[in-house]
């Protein structure tokens, strides 16, 4: 008896372009949410983004409230709850970067609330995806929450963003080629459930990016739109598999124990990016990594743990332990020796 099922959610409108961001109100309005809404912004974002949503609102009566946090915490993701709970709000609208987006997206997933996402950075995939992830002290937390009902993402504001910040949002693209192949492997060893189209979503996602990777650049509005319709692509495989599986893999625990390690040192984008570097090299030896390292260089990408800013033998460390952060089956398996982490982060360059 075929008993089998499934449960996507996927947003409802996604907008992306020049100019966009005026858009917003009537995004919002075809999702027929009810009640004010609760624009949660940062202080960059709110004057690149923030008060234009706040005001296109009021001009059509909604009454929006405002609120701005500080952090990534869980304690400010708890604030926004109190704010919304304050102020009656009915949904909830995140403008900002990672930051903010995870925030916003845990706050309105524990209120059961909608969700609309506004990014002001292509920094990672989480503009669309239905995970959060806040640090807590030495460690960080990914939490599934709703994705979002509706992504409104300006490209010529995503343009103007730091760039360091738009080739995170690529590099943390390029990984999944890394994720996807962890995944299969992991299909194959312990009977993971694996689903093809996700997978193909993610992987051709990685694919287009490093096709496009010359054209990737600073100033460019152009650029951001390849980089969001990418992140969004990523997002939505996410959503098919019902679980980040499709762009999380053993690049992505490496990427994690090192902010444990070094919290801050890097970007999480550029994390990853270097770990599917040397993951790639676990998986296929002499071959693929090379065109992984040489896409990020092309984007201005780091590609050596000189350039992430961490000394080599953290890098070691955190290969040999990363697969102690989740019960993930990935190219890690039960642990990397510290010879042979040294020889594929070697052999890479990456130290």
């Amino acid at each position: 008896m075929f008993d089998k099922s499934t449960w996507i959610r996927l947003p409802r409108n996604v907008v992306v372009g020049h100019g966009v961001l005026d858009e917003t109100v009537d995004a919002v309005a075809e999702l027929h949410l009810t009640g004010r809404p609760l624009v949660v912004t940062s202080p960059t974002p709110r004057e690149v983004a923030g008060d234009r949503v706040v005001e296109g609102f009021g001009k059509e009566g909604a009454d929006p409230a405002l609120t701005t946090v500080q952090e990534a915490s869980f304690g400010e993701v708890e604030r926004v709850i109190e704010t919304a709970q304050a102020e009656e709000v009915g949904f909830l609208i995140g403008v900002g970067g990672g930051k903010v987006i995870d925030i916003t997206k845990m706050a309105a997933d524990e209120l059961g609330k909608g969700f609309v996402s506004v990014p002001t950075a292509a920094s990672h995939d989480g503009i669309v995806s239905g995970r959060g992830s806040v640090p807590e002290e030495d460690t960080r937390h990914s939490v599934a929450a709703e994705p979002p009902l509706a992504v409104v993402a300006d490209t010529e504001i995503l343009a103007e963003a730091p760039w360091r910040l738009t080739t995170a949002g690529c590099a943390d693209i390029i990984s999944n080629y890394t994720a996807v192949k962890d995944w299969q492997l992991a299909h194959r060893l312990k009977n993971v459930e694996y689903s093809e189209y996700a997978g193909a979503l993610s992987q051709m996602t990685a694919e287009m990016l490093v096709e496009n990777a010359d054209s990737v650049k600073k100033g460019l509005e152009e650029s951001a739109w390849v980089v969001v319709k990418a992140l969004v692509s990523s997002g939505v495989a996410m959503s098919i598999a019902g679980s980040s599986r499709p762009a999380s893999g053993a690049e992505h625990l490496f990427s994690h124990q090192l902010d444990r390690l070094v919290p801050g040192a890097a970007l999480h984008g550029h994390q990853v990016g270097v770990g599917s570097i040397i993951t790639e090299y676990l998986h296929s030896g002499e071959t693929e990594w090379r065109k992984i390292r040489d896409a990020l260089a092309r984007i201005g990408a780091p590609t050596t743990a000189d350039e992430l800013g961490i000394d080599d033998e953290t890098v070691i460390e955190a290969l040999t332990t990363a697969h102690r952060i989740r019960d993930r089956y990935t190219i890690l398996g039960d642990g990397v020796s510290e010879p042979a982490a040294r020889e594929a982060a070697r052999a890479t360059g990456v130290i």
